[in-house]
């Protein structure tokens, strides 16, 4: 297929993920990732060193086939409301509106369980406003996935959030499926084969989408 990929938020666990899956598939001709810092050198791809605060709208890396965007912080990280939102939900649709300027058809967007515009809590309520704006932007293909908890050891990841992950995976059998905790690279396969499909599709994949298969009882 030769497909240009334009991939944000490489840094982070499912982006990492996403870049990994990008390079090795063979529909991919070249990934266009955006960053912060450099990323280490690798065939196929083309890293776009940028000031977030200050994307250029006239850049050539803009006309891509496609667009994986994996950004996301937390509000502890963030440090006020205000800059929570303007990284899960104005800088993607920033780069999505950009994308679909320079004639990108394809958008996969990594959100987050439960997540709804008119939610009363804000973290949910602000990725629901992402999923609305951009879906808004008339992509011919537009997907959201939503996963639970992500299973990853994460640097600087709260008690909380580590005490969380070694329940579910200790009690992954007995959580139900839309609750339980999934890998970035069952998170980055969904987001890849929504932006890579050969013919543009709109759909968004839950949570308990993104499970393993369960295997037979045998006896």
């Amino acid at each position: 297929m030769n497909l240009r990929l334009l991939l944000v938020g490489a840094s982070g666990e499912v982006g990492r993920a996403v870049l990994a899956q990008a390079l090795a598939d063979p529909r991919v001709a070249e990934v266009v990732a955006l960053t912060r810092r450099p990323l280490p050198a690798a065939a196929k791809l083309n890293n776009v060193v940028v000031d977030f605060d200050k994307l250029p709208e006239d850049a050539p890396w803009w006309a891509v086939d496609a667009v994986v965007c994996t950004l996301g912080t937390t509000l502890r990280a963030a440090g006020s409301k205000e800059k929570f939102a303007a990284v899960d939900r104005d800088l993607p649709l920033r780069i999505a509106r950009l994308a679909r300027a320079a004639g990108a058809s394809r958008f996969a967007l990594n959100s987050s369980l439960g997540a709804d515009a008119r939610s009363g809590s804000f973290y949910l309520r602000t990725k629901g406003e992402a999923e609305d704006a951009i879906r808004a932007l008339g992509y011919p293909g537009y997907t959201i996935v939503r996963p639970s908890l992500i299973d990853a050891d994460r640097a600087g990841s709260r008690p909380g959030e580590h005490l969380s992950l070694i329940f579910a995976r200790a009690l992954r059998p007995l959580i139900p499926g839309r609750w339980r905790a999934v890998t970035p690279a069952a998170i980055a396969h969904a987001l890849l084969d929504a932006a890579l499909s050969s013919k543009p599709v709109s759909r968004v994949i839950e949570s308990d989408e993104l499970q393993p298969p369960s295997l037979p009882v045998s006896g």
